[in-house]
């Protein structure tokens, strides 16, 4: 008894779309055909099927079938790194479950990054709220746990909400008079959390290309009066200069 192209492929558990791609990469070699042009499939290739989709199915890459198929040693190289990749995956997975969790629940939102999801409840800046999806690219771990502490810590400030609603042509005296007001403000923060001031030899693209994709991230985000602001307020910390130096 022979199958066509389609009841093997049914018996097999697969589709018609996979067949023919193992018969064009040669991982199940063609069958006879019958007087009329139709292939003629019989148990051996029924039975390769079946092993081919079982590797396919275990997560074994197309290429690894085609090497370990027709070996009698068992491919344990091969399957022990196939175990790890699932063992990552599974890892993987859980953690996004996790912070899934949360999420569904409504205690954050699906845009922040896990480090800084949860930190804070209060209403943040369309800038802010961009920036924070960046710092952990950015950060060291030190300064991302530092900027962690300060969100779920930190108070609205007057001087915050003038900050977020100054306008790009604000003149010199409103500015004058915010850095004034915003100075001691992040004098508190800084106080309160100097492992702000941490160094970055962990960040995750390196310290370098940290510091330019932030200063590029601030320079997009916040507007030209709002970045002089804070560069000046930012100088009136203690250390600044000798940072700046």
């Amino acid at each position: 008894m022979t199958w066509s192209t389609r009841e093997v492929a049914e018996l097999a558990g697969t589709s018609l779309r996979a067949v023919r791609h193992y018969h064009e990469i040669g991982l199940l070699p063609e069958p006879e055909r019958r007087a009329n042009g139709y292939k003629q499939y019989g148990v051996e290739h029924l039975v390769r099927l079946l092993r081919i989709k079982r590797l396919v199915d275990l997560g074994f890459s197309l290429t690894t079938v085609a090497g370990t198929l027709d070996d009698d040693v068992h491919p344990e190289e091969a399957v022990r790194a196939l175990d790890a990749e699932l063992a990552a995956t599974i890892d993987r997975l859980q953690r996004a479950r996790a912070e899934l969790g949360p999420i569904l629940r409504g205690e954050v939102p699906t845009d922040l990054p896990t480090e800084l999801a949860g930190a804070t409840d209060q209403p943040m800046s369309d800038a802010d709220r961009a920036l924070s999806v960046v710092l952990p690219r950015v950060l060291g771990s030190e300064r991302l746990r530092a900027v962690a502490d300060m969100l779920r810590e930190v108070h609205p400030d007057p001087a915050q909400q003038e900050f977020d609603a100054l306008p790009a042509d604000a003149d010199e005296a409103t500015r004058d008079a915010l850095v004034a007001r915003m100075a001691p403000y992040l004098r508190a923060i800084h106080d309160a959390h100097p492992g702000l001031r941490a160094p970055d030899h962990d960040a995750p693209v390196g310290r370098a290309r940290a510091a330019q994709t932030l200063g590029r991230a601030m320079r997009e985000l916040y507007n030209p009066a709002q970045l002089d602001v804070l560069v000046r307020a930012t100088r009136t910390l203690p250390g600044a200069a000798e940072a700046a130096g």
